[in-house]
């Protein structure tokens, strides 16, 4: 592993034990086993590091999603698999959430988020220009502004779900079966 990587894996390590506010650059290189001078090297601050924080969480969604949807099934089960794709890494890497919109929250890095955020857009993107083109859904969807809206929207409620509250599974069975719906009538 480069020093780079493990700079932050040492960070998300760090905020996600100490909390944002209270980690130290001193704490992080000692995580990582490196000089403070060499941390330097690669970020100016501890909120540098976010954006690649944000990376790799990115990074990780796009895993669970390639591993969970079947590109070759009806429109309506992609968009079930997705959410359940994005739930399930939602609850399974909560705490690296918490801490990417803790830190995302408190630095300038915030405005780097459409761009870092764009293999996941142009996923939903392509997936709805598809279904367009095969009548699966309405014609006229703004496939760029929905694919934005529909990530904004299955995040919050995953987020909500798994970050915020303690939901018993019923509740969160049913948020999942009224965000399909909801998503389903809108396309429609």
């Amino acid at each position: 592993m480069d020093k780079k990587q493990k700079i932050i894996e040492a960070t998300i390590d760090q905020f996600t034990t100490k909390g944002v506010e209270n980690t130290k650059i001193s704490d992080i290189v000692k995580a990582a086993g490196i000089a403070q001078g060499t941390f330097y090297l690669y970020f100016p601050s501890k909120f540098s590091v976010m954006p690649e924080i944000a990376k790799y969480a990115v990074e990780e969604i796009m895993k669970e999603i390639h591993a969970s949807v079947n590109l070759h099934d009806a429109f309506d089960n992609k968009m079930e698999q997705l959410v359940k794709a994005v739930f399930r890494i939602t609850e399974k890497k909560k705490e690296l959430f918490a801490v990417l919109y803790a830190g995302l929250a408190q630095s300038e890095h915030l405005k780097q988020w459409e761009s870092i955020y764009s293999p996941f857009y142009n996923w939903v993107y392509d997936l709805l220009e598809e279904a367009a083109s095969k009548m699966e859904i309405r014609q006229n969807v703004n496939s760029a502004r929905t694919s934005r809206i529909l990530i904004g929207l299955i995040e919050s409620t995953a987020e909500q779900l798994y970050l915020y509250d303690s939901p018993s599974q019923e509740e969160i069975d049913a948020q999942y079966d009224e965000l399909i719906v909801f998503i389903k009538s809108a396309l429609k």
